[in-house]
């Protein structure tokens, strides 16, 4: 049987995004433990004109969320990117993940041909569903899952690569 859309979207994005969590939960203790002010862990970036972590782990979501929405022909949830506190971003994935949860996934393997049309900075692009999903969805996702882990271990919190990884699915042999 090949292997479809939905089977590499959904899983991805709710491993990806429960490991965001994750990472997020050990950025809170470390905030507690050094006795640093957890907003200042919220708007740190790594340049000048990159995303704070608060942004990263918003648009983390949004591409989750949004781009499997258009891949199902559905409308996505409106989260309205107010989070100021560790807690409130964690509902924020945890909000993600409970709509992923909803999404039809004969809808999603069904757009691999069709025409998905998205928003690209003040324009709009189109791409077929299935490079949609593996060469626009996917990598920006991963970047802005990156950006964030990579933020938060470098302001010293104690995460490594089986943080970012997260639950996958591993068959020890």
């Amino acid at each position: 049987m090949p292997y479809s859309m939905s089977q590499t979207a959904l899983p991805t994005f709710e491993i990806g995004l429960n490991a965001l969590s994750g990472v997020l939960d050990k950025a809170a203790a470390f905030a507690a433990a050094k006795k640093v002010d957890p907003a200042v862990l919220l708007g740190y970036r790594l340049a000048p004109d990159m995303f704070a972590l608060a942004r990263q782990v918003q648009v983390a979501c949004d591409q989750a969320k949004n781009g499997t929405a258009r891949l199902a022909g559905v409308e996505p949830p409106k989260f309205e990117d107010t989070e100021t506190t560790l807690d409130q971003l964690k509902e924020r994935i945890a909000k993600t993940i409970a709509f992923l949860k909803t999404l039809d996934a004969k809808a999603i393997d069904a757009s691999a041909d069709r025409e998905i049309t998205f928003p690209l900075g003040p324009s709009k692009g189109q791409m077929m569903g299935g490079d949609y999903l593996n060469h626009f969805m996917l990598p920006n996702f991963y970047f802005h899952l990156t950006a964030a882990y990579a933020i938060v271990r470098h302001c010293g919190v104690d995460i490594g690569k089986r943080d970012f990884l997260g639950a996958i699915p591993l068959k020890r042999i």
